[in-house]
């Protein structure tokens, strides 16, 4: 699934689910033994969210301390390409294996960074059934679209997603 052209939406949703959580035991378990002790591996994509569309990928986060960043990227530039059309910066690297089936994405982020915003949507749709079903509308309107608009239109969704859970958590406070 290198750099598709197009967004499609998986045929066999219960089959890609399974492969993809196959798949993160597997990485997970070798990540584990060379990563530092510090680091969390988690599944965020949406093959993690209960009744979520997908197009049938593995996405992983590899959270770190500010400290094990640098370790911890050279640690996986040893074992995977870097995604070529992500952003790099000291807080942030991503990384991926087109040789893997289901296709593998790992995004590696200093806890509290700027980036260290993934596990928050996974967590905001586990949370909120209508924020998937919207989610949802959104993955079948772009099915079949050019990847470059459903992106723009996907990151637009997740950026309005993050900023309602702070206003929430906010809301909380006051109370």
């Amino acid at each position: 699934m290198p750099n598709p052209v197009r967004f499609h939406i998986a045929a066999d949703h219960d089959h890609a689910r399974d492969a993809v959580e196959r798949l993160f035991a597997s990485v997970k378990q070798q990540l584990i033994a060379v990563l530092p002790n510090t680091s969390e591996i988690l599944h965020i994509g949406a093959t993690s969210v209960p009744g979520c569309l997908t197009k049938g990928d593995l996405d992983i986060v590899v959270r770190v301390e500010r400290k094990d960043f640098h370790a911890t990227e050279a640690a996986l530039a040893a074992r995977y390409a870097r995604n070529s059309g992500s952003v790099r910066t000291n807080e942030f690297a991503a990384f991926e294996d087109d040789a893997c089936t289901p296709h593998l994405g790992i995004q590696l982020t200093v806890k509290g960074g700027e980036f260290d915003v993934f596990h928050q949507f996974a967590a905001a749709l586990r949370a909120d059934p209508a924020l998937v079903e919207r989610y949802n509308e959104l993955k079948r309107a772009h099915d079949g679209q050019p990847m470059d608009r459903y992106r723009a239109a996907k990151d637009a969704f997740v950026t309005d997603a993050l900023r309602g859970r702070s206003a929430k958590r906010g809301d909380d406070r006051t109370e």
